[in-house]
């Protein structure tokens, strides 16, 4: 019966996720470049990028926020982290990210977190002004997440995150909001251990946006000489919505040594369909090491590739607890390989209190 009821479950949320996919997921290449804000597509945290996000279906805690939202259900008091990317080394672009989980109850936990992109100081320059003498400004993206995660069961986890999104220079903006949705569901084979996971994540559902300010205004002056300024209408754009499938599997080589293979398939709105694998292994889940690889249509052909990146990765994990109070520590590296640039190199910090 327990069983029976448990599998509805699992169906309707599947089907409740999936309802929107075949209005929103296009999968259509042709549409690349069509959309904006597409950092929203960049995964800043460390442990996560070690395998390319292929922990879709088992991801936990805080990163759980950006991959899959039901992963941050198995937080379980406090966890704090943080993560700095230096995003396609050479061009002077970096992230940096911070956030926390807190479990409010037996089930739910609410999590907050932080990603700003900084892409440096540029030099102002005009038509009339070509030299840089006018100083500098500085873009920044900054994206802030919201999210509940809820344990249905000892088996099912579901949660939803809210996101609001700004992007700005020094005098034109772009604000707007998304929602993310996931759910997780695990089991065994056999009963001493939940080895077998799986997860769906809807991502990057919201409202166009749209680009306005000062910058965007210009002054002109009639023949009879007024002055007018005129305010120039900017076009709205989408943002890059896509959905998530993940699976991984649990392997206990020998006591204290575990390996685990995952996959994962994601569909771009706005962008080709991508395949991800990865292993990670660990020895007494204080030492961890993983690499993956994503591929999508033409990422091996240095002429039709259509994506910075060529597929893969790799990372590393130390964790220690302090003391027998359950608390941790983690340090956390992880790097992407792209051509050209010299990588996305991420270095973060866990701390599970």
């Amino acid at each position: 019966m327990r069983k029976s009821y448990t599998l509805r479950i699992i169906r309707i949320a599947f089907l409740a996720l999936l309802a929107p996919v075949s209005t929103v997921m296009a999968g259509n290449p042709d549409r690349a470049g069509q959309a904006g804000a597409t950092e929203l597509l960049i995964n800043p945290w460390a442990r996560s990028t070690g395998w390319n996000g292929a922990n879709c279906g088992m991801v936990q805690g805080l990163e759980a926020q950006f991959l899959n939202v039901a992963g941050t259900a198995h937080t379980l008091k406090t966890e704090v982290v943080f993560s700095h990317t230096n995003y396609l080394q050479g061009s002077g672009i970096t992230l940096n990210a911070a956030g926390i989980t807190q479990r409010v109850s037996e089930t739910a936990v609410i999590g907050l977190s932080i990603v700003s992109m900084d892409f440096g100081d540029i030099q102002i320059t005009t038509n009339d002004l070509p030299e840089p003498v006018l100083g500098t400004y500085s873009p920044q993206y900054i994206n802030i997440g919201l999210s509940y995660a809820k344990a249905f069961s000892n088996s099912i986890y579901g949660g939803v995150n809210f996101k609001i999104i700004d992007e700005k220079i020094s005098n034109v903006g772009a604000q707007g909001i998304a929602i993310d949705a996931g759910i997780q569901y695990k089991t065994g084979s056999n009963e001493a251990k939940d080895n077998v996971k799986f997860g769906i994540a809807l991502k990057n559902i919201g409202t166009p946006l749209k680009f306005g300010g000062d910058g965007l205004s210009t002054r002109s002056t009639t023949t009879t000489g007024y002055q007018l300024t005129l305010e120039q209408r900017a076009a709205g754009f989408e943002i890059p919505s896509l959905l998530n499938i993940g699976a991984s599997y649990d392997f206990d080589l020998m006591k204290d040594h575990r390996l685990t293979l995952a996959g994962s398939f994601t569909s771009n709105s706005f962008s080709k369909d991508q395949f991800t694998g990865g292993l990670e292994y660990s020895f007494r889940e204080m030492f961890m090491v993983r690499g993956g690889y994503t591929y999508e249509d033409d990422i091996t052909d240095d002429n039709l590739r259509t994506t910075v990146y060529t597929g893969l990765s790799a990372g590393l994990t130390i964790e220690v607890p302090l003391g027998k109070s359950g608390k941790k520590i983690g340090i956390d590296y992880s790097y992407r390989a792209t051509d050209p640039f010299d990588g996305v190199h991420s270095f973060g910090g866990k701390f599970t209190l």
